[in-house]
């Protein structure tokens, strides 16, 4: 799976305010609506509420065959045979997630720089989420430009995830034409009220402009 993984329309969960059966409902609606990997994220719940809640994400991923990466919480990945992780800047250092994980996982890594992407790369990650793109809640980074985005995907010879505020509104030419390998969604698909709608028309509109 690891070598024909899709990052077109990658999924990053949120359940704040949201019961379990409809945090689940979201996802699976949203997979059914073209999401091709999602990103378990939760910071707001114990360690046991989050390898319960991932065991559950699992079992619909999996019956998609859809790639699930957990966020920072290598231990909670490894419990739940997760087929990634994905780190910070702030979190274990990438090469030594690497080793922990092994080659067969998929390892994704935040990057804001160039410096940051190269170092990424050399150090065994698969992809990098670049941004923030926008403001948003989920990512309080400084944002970037189009042509520094542009720079970074330039920089590396891995695939770009642009993450950070991305909507329907302003996925435009722009964007897709940094010659990022995907879009990194948390609110305009967990927050809709029809997340399979809203997961076509973000995975239509990419392709489109791609």
């Amino acid at each position: 799976m690891k070598n024909k993984v899709d990052y077109s329309l990658y999924l990053v969960t949120n359940s704040n305010n949201k019961t379990n059966e409809e945090f689940l409902k979201i996802i699976e609606e949203s997979i059914l609506g073209g999401a091709t990997i999602v990103q378990t994220r939760e910071k707001a719940i114990s360690t046991r509420d989050f390898y319960n809640l991932a065991i559950e994400v699992k079992k619909i991923t999996d019956s998609y065959d859809i790639p699930l990466i957990v966020n920072d919480r290598i231990d909670v990945a490894i419990a739940i045979d997760a087929d990634g992780v994905h780190v910070g800047q702030n979190d274990l250092p990438a090469d030594i997630v690497r080793t922990i994980i092994g080659d067969d996982k998929i390892l994704g890594v935040s990057a804001a720089t160039v410096e940051e992407a190269k170092k990424a790369e050399k150090d065994g990650a698969d992809y990098i989420g670049s941004g923030a793109m926008y403001p948003t809640e989920t990512k309080k980074s400084t944002c970037i430009s189009m042509d520094y985005l542009k720079k970074i995907v330039d920089g590396v010879n891995i695939p770009i995830v642009a993450i950070g505020g991305l909507n329907e509104n302003n996925i435009d030419s722009k964007l897709i034409n940094t010659g990022i390998k995907g879009i990194s969604i948390v609110s305009a698909i967990m927050n809709s009220n029809n997340p399979k709608i809203a997961s076509e028309l973000l995975k239509k509109k990419f392709h489109h402009m791609n």
